[in-house]
């Protein structure tokens, strides 16, 4: 047998192909959620008076589960999720029209009226759609599609979207990736673009991964592994980074431990004020 087709090899090729150095795993919500579960636990410590009518921003939204879970639950009014990886941002624009589908199949959610306009002017184009780009706004009881959207985008970029502002930025199990993939200057770039982008008064939600799962992950490249040893700001540094070093006003602790996680997902959650 040909080197080019053993299959040892081809094997080990697909795994090194499916290695998610940006967290951003395809069945991410298939092993974080307790399969008797019926929503996401972190729902539950979230309020809705952070949300509800408000312009709101998801940063590493993965497959949008979380994103819409938030709009439908506490009727946001505009999120956009936003994540580094086209693919799964590809896949939460799917997931938002079957969710809207199946809600207005069991009439759980209002048809929007009428219109001339073709069904691609919710995503502006099929091209559009497929980068990413769901750009929308509308009244606060109005249709999913009008309220949620998904756009690729790398947040620890010099933005030229900035202009953007928004009452409420959540931020759940990123900053482990963006630490190992950009070290602390990106960590820092980070809170800085969210600081940036909140309005006076508007609340980050943020879930940290312990150092232990760094540990645990920090193999997955070569850049991930020189940036582990060379991180001076481990994650029991973000609060005074967060308090002293950005600007946030305050900050408290909604969540110890989640019950209905997986074991290793009963993370901490802390909401800062700016």
């Amino acid at each position: 047998m040909s080197k080019e087709e053993n299959p040892k090899e081809k094997k080990n090729l697909k795994r090194k192909k499916n290695i998610a150095i940006y967290g951003n795993y395809k069945n991410y919500y298939g092993y974080r959620i307790g399969q008797k579960e019926k929503e996401d636990p972190r729902l539950s410590v979230l309020r809705r008076e952070w949300f509800e009518g408000k312009d709101c921003l998801d940063i590493g939204c993965n497959q949008g589960l979380l994103t819409i879970s938030i709009a439908k639950k506490f009727n946001c009014g505009h999120i956009l999720g936003i994540d580094i990886d086209a693919g799964l941002i590809e896949n939460a624009v799917w997931n938002l029209k079957r969710t809207v589908k199946m809600d207005r199949n069991s009439g759980t959610l209002p048809k929007p009226p009428e219109s001339e306009h073709s069904e691609h002017d919710v995503s502006v184009s099929v091209g559009e759609e497929r980068a990413g780009i769901v750009k929308e706004s509308s009244p606060l009881e109005g249709n999913l599609l009008e309220r949620v959207s998904f756009r690729k985008q790398n947040f620890v970029d010099k933005l030229q979207w900035l202009t953007e502002k928004y009452d409420t930025v959540v931020c759940f199990s990123v900053t482990k990736w963006i630490h190992l993939n950009w070290c602390d200057d990106g960590l820092i770039m980070l809170f800085t673009n969210i600081w940036r982008v909140l309005r006076p008064g508007g609340i980050l939600v943020l879930e940290p991964q312990p150092w232990k799962s760094y540990q645990k992950n920090h193999q997955v490249s070569e850049t991930a592994t020189y940036n582990f040893h060379n991180i001076l700001f481990p994650p029991d540094y973000f609060q005074d980074i967060l308090l002293d070093k950005i600007g946030f006003r305050t900050v408290e602790n909604i969540a110890n431990a989640l019950p209905g996680s997986v074991i290793g997902f009963d993370r901490p959650i802390f909401a800062y004020h700016k």
